[in-house]
């Protein structure tokens, strides 16, 4: 498998993880979107969007972190990240669509761009804005991690849930958010840091890292 990715996207770290929670060896195409890479025509070639993440596996190349977590847990069951109860896996799709769709979408890259570029952003409101619609969303994930989790997200062992949350709390403190109101998903984080898949996905240990 070849993932292309950028050190620092998000989406490229949900699927960092769940490759390294399975045990999936691949290689790395790194493609920094500050200066545009992802808009080559070679990479516009294999991912029309020209975006991030894609997983070439084969002759196949799967774009949409969404869909690429599922398709590895299709192909590749063990260890599940999803519960085997319908009400349950409905439960923890339902967590990553939170930060997926609802704040994820928000405060990516091509957003903030705009928002310099189209409304004269400084950093202040750039930080602010990030941080709305953050907290907004981690107020609902923290009930429902009170309501579904143990030790994770959901239930006693990672799940795609923890995919989708790590990544958004490192997002946040990127935007200088005091995360000291969601403790219950600070202790998520703080499994996931002594956790070895968690710890070999993270941003700061990839090769293109600054």
């Amino acid at each position: 498998m070849i993932l292309h990715g950028y050190w620092r996207s998000g989406a490229s770290y949900r699927v960092r993880i769940a490759l390294a929670l399975k045990g999936i060896g691949y290689d790395l195409a790194a493609h920094d979107l500050r200066t545009g890479e992802q808009k080559a025509a070679d990479y516009l070639a294999l991912n029309p969007q020209g975006m991030v993440p894609a997983l070439q596996t084969g002759d196949r190349v799967l774009i949409q972190s969404p869909a690429i977590l599922e398709w590895l847990e299709e192909t590749h069951p063990s260890p599940p990240l999803l519960p085997s109860g319908a009400d349950d896996r409905a439960a923890v799709r339902a967590m990553c669509a939170l930060i997926g769709c609802d704040i994820h979408p928000l405060n990516n890259l091509r957003v903030l761009k705009a928002l310099r570029a189209d409304f004269a952003a400084d950093q202040a409101a750039v930080n602010a804005w990030a941080a709305a619609w953050i907290a907004t969303g981690f107020d609902a994930l923290q009930a429902l991690v009170d309501r579904h989790g143990t030790d994770w997200c959901f239930g006693d062992a990672p799940t795609l849930a923890d995919c989708y949350l790590i990544p958004q709390l490192y997002s946040a403190r990127r935007f200088d958010m005091d995360l000291s109101p969601w403790p219950h998903l600070l202790a998520v984080e703080a499994r996931a840091q002594a956790h070895p898949a968690f710890e070999a996905a993270h941003p700061d240990r990839q090769p293109d890292a600054d």
